[in-house]
């Protein structure tokens, strides 16, 4: 079994709930998705990645582990294009697992056996420059069921643009709160995209945004804190 590889780097954690942790992060070649504000481009096309076995993948991670790290963040890319090699990647080491995931393969996230954390993108219309297809929220709320109902430990990011509407927003953080299992403990981050300079009016808007989501769920406001620090 092999999977194509862009890049394994030790890094610190720049977005969600574990943003300063050390970690191995594991990028994926090949993405389901075509967001507009994405800053990983160059991961999109499966043919961008160099073809790897886990065992590879292992070797190259104990070569460059540190003692501050003990979490693996498989990222992409889709990361969860690849379920199965990331099990058997899985069982070849004892550190943590983390799945940064658009969402949108739920069949694909649900076969994945170890995950101590999931951060789990919620896509927005203004994410797209053609038209939002509603079953790519679907399937986002489909896989959070899943893993509500398997008890793992998930948060979910909403990504904020310029271009982002309140109204939209609303819409979907409503949408969000109707149709998951349970909402008792989840943690919605927002992410104001980057770079920050590209914003007016930051500060109103992030208020406004918090405020929504508080309505409903526990809510951060987190910067790309790796773009300030210009870190990979």
């Amino acid at each position: 079994m092999k999977a194509p590889i862009i890049e394994i780097f030790s890094s610190f954690q720049g977005e969600g709930l574990l943003i300063g942790q050390r970690q191995i992060f594991v990028r994926f070649a090949g993405c389901n998705l075509n967001c507009n504000y994405c800053d990983t481009g160059f991961s999109k096309s499966e043919k961008s990645g160099t073809v790897m076995a886990p065992e590879d993948v292992v070797r190259e991670i104990n070569e460059i582990l540190t003692p501050d790290c003990n979490t693996i963040s498989f990222t992409g890319g889709e990361p969860s294009l690849y379920p199965e090699f990331i099990n058997e990647v899985s069982k070849l080491t004892d550190l943590k697992i983390m799945l940064e995931t658009n969402g949108t393969l739920p069949d694909n996230i649900n076969s994945i056996e170890k995950l101590d954390m999931v951060s789990l993108d919620i896509k927005l219309p203004e994410h797209f420059d053609g038209d939002f297809d509603e079953e790519i929220f679907y399937n986002e709320i489909k896989s959070l069921n899943l893993l509500i109902a398997k008890c793992k430990n998930v948060y979910c990011k909403v990504v904020i643009l310029p271009s982002t509407k309140i109204k939209s927003f609303k819409e979907v953080i409503k949408k969000l709160s109707d149709n998951i299992s349970s909402k008792s403990n989840l943690q919605i981050i927002i992410q104001p995209s980057s770079p920050l300079n590209e914003w007016k009016d930051l500060n109103f808007k992030l208020f406004e945004f918090s405020e929504i989501v508080g309505q409903y769920f526990e809510v951060s406001t987190i910067p790309q804190i790796h773009k300030i620090l210009d870190i990979e």
